[in-house]
């Protein structure tokens, strides 16, 4: 497991009875790097939504927790908020929760001169990602796939 998986992993233990006390769910964890600086961040989520109140609370305890374990070895900027409108599905468990909602594909190459498709996800397995685009039935590898997200409708 890398240190990247290893911080995740270890922040998501650290948050589930954070999350479960504060009556969210949790949706990602990740670490990143931005430029020079480095990123923890949670993103939570509940039916209904969530609110600043909620990412403040669980930030707090979140943070206190980090503190007390202290296994993170660079400086990073510590964010709690929700996944929002456009969210990236990146796990199974986000692909489920998204199946009859619109979705928007970017891919590492073109297929068919195009690398954005959008639809509606129809299924997915641990190989494919099914959407149905314009009455059609499309499916793509998920090695194929740099992005699947959900569409903002305006």
């Amino acid at each position: 497991m890398s240190r990247k998986e290893t911080y995740e992993t270890r922040t998501e233990a650290l948050l589930l009875p954070i999350a479960a006390q504060n009556g969210v769910e949790i949706y990602d964890v990740e670490y990143v790097k931005e430029g020079s600086d480095w990123y923890l961040r949670a993103y939570i989520d509940r039916a209904g939504g969530v609110n600043i109140g909620d990412c403040e609370a669980v930030s707090r305890a979140l943070s206190d927790a980090l503190d007390r374990e202290d296994f993170i070895e660079d400086a990073y900027i510590l964010e709690v908020s929700s996944p929002g409108l456009g969210r990236t599905l990146k796990k199974d468990r986000h692909l489920e929760k998204s199946l009859g909602e619109e979705v928007e594909i970017r891919l590492y190459k073109p297929r068919e001169k195009r690398k954005e498709f959008s639809g509606i996800l129809k299924g997915y397995t641990a190989e494919d990602i099914v959407i149905e685009e314009n009455g059609q039935e499309m499916t793509f590898a998920r090695k194929e796939i740099a992005l699947i997200r959900l569409a903002l409708d305006f």
